[in-house]
């Protein structure tokens, strides 16, 4: 357990933690001459149980809250320090406030000093402190009477004692999801190299894994860990860390920055979130209100985008972008504190709902609709209203993003489909939204065929284009092909039909076609063209035009260029060869060799390879012919 103290300046902090633990946190030359905070602190208490308590001791300064901020934002035990002879002050009331807005909810207070006041003065305060945390999260927190400076007091004793048994009972975070870590602190130390700590806020790390300093995207190897103060090969959720990195210097890491797992590590500039203005916030939010913004142990300023109403008045909550300067990383969930423009003041506070927010449409009804799946996502764990508002499905890449944990270990709607992709991604499909599409897919295609009797059908991205263009291209060629396998529909090279639907030709076409696609076959690499054929069998060109584009659409000939058809047996020998002079050049096949190996001119093997490019079976790119590897434009039907 962690446990954060929280109060103004000089209110004896940093000397109950000492009593606490015995170890002075003011490690800072500066520290110690003024006798204030400046920096966060560190002490830790070893447990009977074997654990470790950690203690933050965070400055108490007005000037110093954004590092009080980077403090709390990793503590599970708020521990409010209150002196017996000030009461509560403004930075106990901010303080307090900053531990609410944080979202943590247990805590112990300690009135200190108690040697400088009497009995009269210490009820008062009694009383001042149960009237202030009335209605806030401590309200139930017991209270401590403490003489830090005394050997053996009884109050601190108390307290001691209060702390382990709430660190023995508390239980420790889930740690089965992708690992990140706030980092608040970084040096280094001879012959170790560069060191961070912070607190683990997600999964867990070991030594040697491969993370990545985000932002920035720099990978980093842990080569050793120190879990609460001490050697481990492993740090996991809820504990404070410090990790010895390799490949990175000290200067190219700050505290704000995250060391996180590969797969967190993208970066926003934009983040749509839940926002709460304090009942006490001077004045109310309007659209493009700059504000201080401390989430984890970062602080930037950003201007903050209304997603709801003109404005936001004090004690209200509404959802609102926040449109940073530079890239900032977050997680949906996570919590963070605003301040005013000059820095002075705590105003409110809220949680992310989506660290990918678009600069675009952001107010519109399916937009808000998706920020209310995320939210039901963060109260429930539930998906099904996530993947509601994903017609197209989710990247498992996305997903992971989303929630911070593993696709595997999340609990997907039922009957979700899995449509792996290159690049060790997947689209997840949720059963209701597959469907959907699917009859989409036989809808389109039947009303193609109503506008196109005579032809045969379109081919897999027509159709696509036609139905569903916003349809990533692996999830429409998966759900052809389950609609083939159910025989939905049927493919007949690259055309696709429904199996009542079929091309016919009337007798005097079936007789010329019987007549002409011999002989294309039989000029094989260099077949007749149009008018040759129309000569050859005193017929008009633009009947022979017309049936050999009916024979291309069933799939018999291809149209190479105007008036030039293959047929499909020596397309297909054609594409074989194109394919084994890939194979001898690393992929690619340019027009010299594909020229010499089918010993047409250079025109037509230009014209050929062109013609591969439109299909799909290669792609053009930067003068040479790239075979697609995942083509299936030939495969047999």
């Amino acid at each position: 357990m962690i446990v954060g103290t929280a109060g103004h300046i000089d209110h004896g902090k940093t000397s109950l933690v000492k009593a606490l633990t015995g170890v002075d946190t003011d490690r800072l030359k500066e520290e110690k001459a003024r006798g204030i905070s400046i920096e966060l602190g560190y002490a830790y208490v070893p447990l009977e149980n074997g654990d470790v308590l950690g203690l933050i001791d965070v400055p108490g300064h007005e000037k110093l809250v954004h590092t009080m901020t980077a403090g709390a934002s990793g503590i599970d035990f708020a521990l409010l320090v209150i002196a017996a002879d000030d009461g509560v002050m403004p930075q106990t009331r901010e303080h307090l406030a900053i531990v609410e807005l944080l979202g943590i909810r247990r805590g112990a207070i300690a009135v200190t000093k108690i040697d400088r006041v009497d009995a009269t003065r210490l009820r008062e305060v009694h009383e001042e402190v149960a009237a202030f945390v009335a209605a806030s999260v401590l309200r139930d927190a017991p209270v401590f009477d403490t003489c830090a400076p005394q050997a053996s007091d009884p109050g601190v004793a108390a307290l001691d004692a209060h702390l382990r048994a709430q660190a023995v009972a508390w239980r420790m975070k889930r740690d089965d999801g992708l690992f990140r870590l706030a980092v608040d602190r970084v040096f280094t130390l001879a012959g170790q190299g560069t060191i961070v700590t912070g607190t683990v806020v997600a999964g867990n790390v070991s030594v040697g894994d491969t993370m990545l300093l985000a932002p920035g995207n720099q990978p980093v190897r842990v080569r050793s860990i120190h879990a609460q103060n001490r050697p481990a090969e492993t740090g996991r959720a809820g504990q404070r860390c410090a990790l010895n990195l390799a490949g990175i210097e000290k200067s190219a890491i700050e505290r704000g920055d995250w060391i996180v797992d590969p797969r967190l590590s993208q970066a926003s500039e934009r983040i749509d979130a839940t926002l709460t203005l304090l009942a006490d916030a001077p004045h109310a939010l309007e659209h493009w209100t700059p504000l201080h913004v401390h989430l984890g142990t970062q602080h930037q300023v950003a201007h903050v985008a209304l997603l709801e109403g003109d404005t936001l008045g004090p004690g209200q909550r509404a959802r609102v972008q926040l449109v940073f300067e530079r890239p900032l990383c977050a997680v949906p969930g996570d919590r963070f504190v605003v301040r005013n423009a000059q820095a002075n003041r705590t105003v409110g506070g809220g949680h992310v709902l989506d660290p990918f927010a678009p600069s675009r449409k952001r107010r519109t009804p399916e937009r808000l609709a998706w920020l209310d799946a995320m939210q039901t996502w963060l109260d429930t764990g539930s998906l099904d209203a996530l993947f509601a508002r994903a017609p197209h499905g989710l990247s498992r890449a996305l997903l992971e993003r989303l929630t911070g944990m593993l696709a595997s270990a999340l609990a997907l709607p039922p009957d979700t489909r899995v449509i792996e992709r290159p690049g060790h991604d997947a689209l997840l499909v949720a059963g209701a939204a597959w469907q959907t599409l699917a009859e989409r897919l036989t809808g389109a295609l039947a009303q193609y065929h109503e506008r196109a009797p005579d032809e045969l059908g379109p081919d897999v991205s027509r159709l696509r284009r036609i139905a569903a263009p916003l349809v990533d291209d692996v999830l429409w060629r998966a759900l052809v092909d389950d609609a083939a396998a159910r025989g939905a529909l049927v493919k007949r090279g690259p055309w696709l039909h429904l199996p009542g639907h079929s091309v016919t030709l009337d007798a005097a076409d079936q007789a010329l076609a019987a007549a002409l696609l011999p002989q294309i076959e039989a000029g094989r690499f260099d077949p007749p063209w149009v008018r040759d054929l129309a000569n050859a069998h005193h017929v008009p060109e633009e009947r022979v035009r017309q049936l050999l584009r009916k024979l291309a659409r069933q799939g018999e000939l291809f149209q190479v260029v105007h008036d030039l058809f293959y047929h499909q047996n020596v397309i297909r020998e054609l594409a074989s060869i194109a394919a084994t002079e890939a194979r001898k050049n690393a992929g690619t096949v340019a027009a010299a060799p594909f020229r010499d190996a089918t010993g047409l001119g250079r025109k037509r093997a230009i014209q050929l390879l062109e013609f591969f490019d439109r299909v799909g079976y290669t792609r053009f790119h930067r003068g040479l012919h790239l075979l697609r590897t995942d083509s299936r434009w030939l495969d047999p039907h």
